[in-house]
């Protein structure tokens, strides 16, 4: 064990040296190199300052079923406060503690590589244009994210990580909810996932009911969200057995929303909340939860119980 420590403690140290410290030849007797090896992994400092989550089986982390009975997710990492979809922003917001939930978005590249995307195409949120769909894997590590102006704090300019990087990062310490903007990335996601026993700790969701069907065939966790208009259509009672999660447009009217409450679906959100007022209206209205681009926010401001005059009568 203290080799294996004093190895990881001389690699962390060396990183950040030029690479050409790693041609020197070392000539020291195997007995000594070990005692050095052994003293270096006891020196402060050689350790990473900012060392990723370690990685846990999926039956050591937290699961779906144990969220708390109000869940607050933070709707692509929390995209008022962070840089959406990008990996210094999931990682904040997992690591300020006030989310139960991580939620990302997942496009597909030229050779069907999940990534974390919300756009079909790099114009919005990127250094780069066009369709995501056109790029291969190498292209894209070339990519650079550009976050909004107006967010707090100084962000680096990373390039948007893969769907595999967010799962080998946070899977097993967060439950994380992942939309499928493209129907392409439902099949090789579900293998990351199953590969990293995360089955129970990561919703799969879509707009639409067919993925979601294929998901739960999968054995993984379903999650479908609506707009106004299709909740206004929708008989959600028929998805019952194979949802676990529904979220409706929170501007959707109240009898929608009770009716998607009363649906028998496990677990009814609403998205996307950026207020408090907004949110205090769909927990009103029977949801257990909420996804908003302002987790932070919302953590520290209480739920108020009585509700507004206004409020009893939006959306009838």
């Amino acid at each position: 064990m203290i080799t294996v420590r004093a190895v990881r403690a001389v690699r962390a140290c060396l990183l950040p040296l030029p690479l050409p410290l790693f041609r020197v030849p070392c000539r020291l007797p195997l007995p000594l190199l070990v005692l050095v090896l052994a003293a270096a992994a006891l020196v402060p400092g050689c350790a990473p300052a900012n060392p990723a989550p370690a990685r846990l089986r999926g039956s050591d982390g937290p699961r779906a079923a144990g969220l708390p009975k109000t869940v607050n997710a933070a709707h692509r990492g929390g995209a008022s406060e962070v840089p959406e979809n990008s990996m210094a922003g999931l990682v904040s917001a997992y690591r300020h503690g006030s989310s139960d939930v991580l939620d990302l978005d997942v496009q597909t590249l030229r050779d069907g590589t999940p990534v974390a995307m919300h756009d079909r195409t790099l114009d919005r949120t990127t250094d780069h244009t066009g369709p995501v769909s056109r790029l291969t894997l190498r292209q894209w590590r070339h990519v650079r994210l550009r976050p909004g102006k107006g967010l707090p704090g100084d962000w680096p300019a990373e390039h948007p990580p893969t769907a595999a990087a967010v799962l080998d990062r946070l899977g097993g310490h967060i439950v994380l909810n992942v939309e499928i903007k493209d129907e392409r990335a439902l099949a090789p996601l579900a293998e990351m996932i199953r590969a990293r026993g995360l089955t129970r700790s990561v919703y799969v969701q879509s707009n639409r009911i067919r993925p979601a069907v294929k998901a739960h065939r999968m054995g993984l966790l379903t999650s479908v969200w609506r707009s106004v208009e299709q909740a206004r259509r929708d008989r959600p009672e028929r998805w019952r057995g194979t949802v676990d999660m529904l979220s409706v447009d929170h501007h959707a009217r109240d009898a929608d929303i009770r009716r998607a409450v009363a649906s028998g679906i496990p677990h009814v959100w609403s998205h996307t909340i950026r207020t408090p007022a907004e949110r205090d209206r769909v927990l009103r209205l029977g949801c257990d939860g909420v996804l908003t681009d302002a987790p932070r926010l919302l953590a520290r401001t209480p739920q108020r119980d009585k509700p507004d005059a206004a409020d009893g009568e939006r959306g009838r």
